[in-house]
């Protein structure tokens, strides 16, 4: 298993190298400048506008400027920000936390809801539950989450009063009432990203659970008279779970994006609305960095998919 891990790490790191270059390309050569509205300040002098680009070498040859970011990168440096006058990494660390609490807990909702719901609407096909989580499902990920995040914010902040529906990050009290107004706040934007995830993935739970009740060695545990419920939890669920795990795995990279809608919607301070603002502002250093983030996630989870496929299937060899 380690030197199966390590080999995938060693073949990771050209990966990265590759996504980097494209990245930083696509970047250097796209339309606007970090320093354009100093461009239009009759308050700035051009002399200083001409320091300012020479100190930031954006006049150099993209192959310099992509050298002196990597190597920089390697040594723990991510940049500058432009905009916001602190170092890259520092802007990070302050936003991630809470954008990993709401992704974090939001599919672990999504996950407590479609697992049991997939099982249960698998194992009882046609029936009444099925068909009525079958509906569900397919108004659940056809509805936008900014649309059912609108509808969350009428219904729970303006017609019930019950939660706040911008998130304020100068939060006033202290103790525990500090961390219960932090959860609060984030309730909605957990709900309508993990209600999301949940339709889509009690569906692909529920096939998974059909294609792996009709095989051969489920008629065989209960044709020797173990019980309905063993015969789904030992020999069903856990050869059901590995699609499962691969949609999940492959899906989280995917979801931090998708959660760049939903933090504008609730104004969450997190890496999508950095993100955003940093594309209306030009801040190159800072796109770079998030998206180089986001490329190293996808990378991580499908290591950590297949690290699981050996834990759920004994099967599967890492040779």
């Amino acid at each position: 298993m380690s030197a199966y891990v390590i080999r995938r790490i060693l073949i990771a790191i050209p990966s990265l190298f590759g996504i980097s270059i494209v990245l930083f390309t696509v970047l250097a050569l796209a339309p606007g400048d970090p320093f354009g509205e100093l461009a239009t300040n009759p308050n700035v002098p051009p002399e200083v506008r001409a320091n300012l680009r020479m100190q930031f070498g954006m006049d150099d040859p993209i192959v310099t400027r992509y050298f002196r970011w990597f190597w920089a990168m390697l040594q723990g440096d991510w940049g500058f920000s432009f905009v916001s006058r602190v170092n890259v990494d520092t802007l990070i660390l302050q936003r991630l936390p809470t954008t990993l609490v709401v992704i974090g807990l939001s599919q672990l909702l999504a996950l407590l809801i479609a697992l049991p719901v997939g099982v249960i609407a698998a194992t009882r096909p046609y029936s009444l539950f099925d068909q009525l989580a079958n509906t569900l499902a397919f108004v659940g990920f056809s509805l936008p989450t900014f649309f059912t995040g609108i509808l969350f914010i009428l219904l729970f902040s303006i017609h019930l009063e019950w939660l706040p529906f911008v998130y304020r990050a100068d939060i006033s009290e202290t103790g525990w009432r500090w961390w219960w107004e932090h959860f609060r706040q984030s309730i909605m934007p957990i709900m309508v990203l993990g209600l999301f995830q949940a339709a889509s993935w009690t569906r692909y739970v529920r096939s998974a659970v059909l294609d792996v009740i009709r095989l051969d060695h489920v008629t065989t545990a209960r044709s020797k008279g173990m019980a309905e419920r063993w015969v789904v939890m030992k020999h069903v669920v856990r050869n059901a779970l590995i699609p499962v795990v691969t949609l999940v795995a492959l899906q989280l990279p995917t979801i931090f994006g998708g959660a760049i809608v939903t933090e504008q919607i609730f104004r969450v301070p997190g890496i999508g609305s950095l993100l955003i603002s940093s594309i209306l502002a030009n801040d190159t250093p800072v796109i770079m960095a998030v998206t180089f983030v986001f490329s190293c996630l996808v990378i991580g989870f499908n290591l950590i998919a297949d690290v699981l496929y050996g834990w759920l299937d004994p099967r599967i060899s890492f040779h």
